[in-house]
């Protein structure tokens, strides 16, 4: 197998372990358990250990998620929406809702120890509303209005995925979901009156 393969797939499987139990959830002994990667490759992969893996997995996790809202948010909002709150009932129901959101999971899983991590975290939160706010203002939200609905629709799906794998049910995402539609929907129907 290739160098890259196996970095890949370790760091594929570090991926797999943060959706699942967050950045506490990767260990070593998890990563080559898992990735079925010999112990050496560790360090000749990873000098930094599980630091490294964890940081690495985050980043990449993070440009994953970044890269389906980039493409969703070319769509009409409505659309948009609807297509995201799909991928996750996608993603919840295959994984018997043990697979929930790397990104917010790197938070809530005790790494405050990691600055870089955080940091990357609220980046891309960020990018997240950025990406859904200028899709608002090229249909005609005002600014303020379009900042504030793609903050609520940012952390409204986070919270609906973290409650819909406690309570293993789809339910709050589909809440959350036509509560956000209604939201949108007046927001858009606003800017056409306005």
């Amino acid at each position: 197998m290739a160098r890259g393969d196996t970095r890949r797939r370790m760091l594929g499987t570090a991926i797999e372990l943060i959706h699942e139990g967050g950045a506490g959830g990767v260990t070593v002994d998890a990563v080559l358990s898992r990735s079925h990667a010999p112990r050496g490759s560790v360090y000749h992969h990873f000098p930094g250990g599980r630091d490294q893996i964890v940081r690495e997995a985050a980043e990449m996790a993070a440009e994953a998620m970044t890269s389906v809202v980039a493409g969703l948010s070319e769509l009409p909002p409505t659309q948009g929406l609807r297509a995201f709150i799909g991928v996750w009932k996608e993603m919840l129901s295959g994984s018997v809702f043990h697979a929930g959101c790397p990104v917010a999971a790197v938070t809530v899983s005790g790494t405050t120890a990691d600055p870089e991590l955080l940091e990357l975290v609220a980046a891309t939160f960020g990018e997240w509303k950025s990406l859904c706010a200028a899709a608002l203002r090229r249909s005609g939200v005002p600014d303020a209005e379009a900042d504030r609905v793609a903050t609520l629709a940012v952390a409204s799906i986070e919270g609906a995925i973290i409650m819909c794998r406690a309570a293993r049910s789809l339910e709050p995402l589909e809440v959350v979901g036509v509560e956000l539609e209604d939201r949108l929907t007046a927001a858009l129907a606003a800017a056409r009156r306005g």
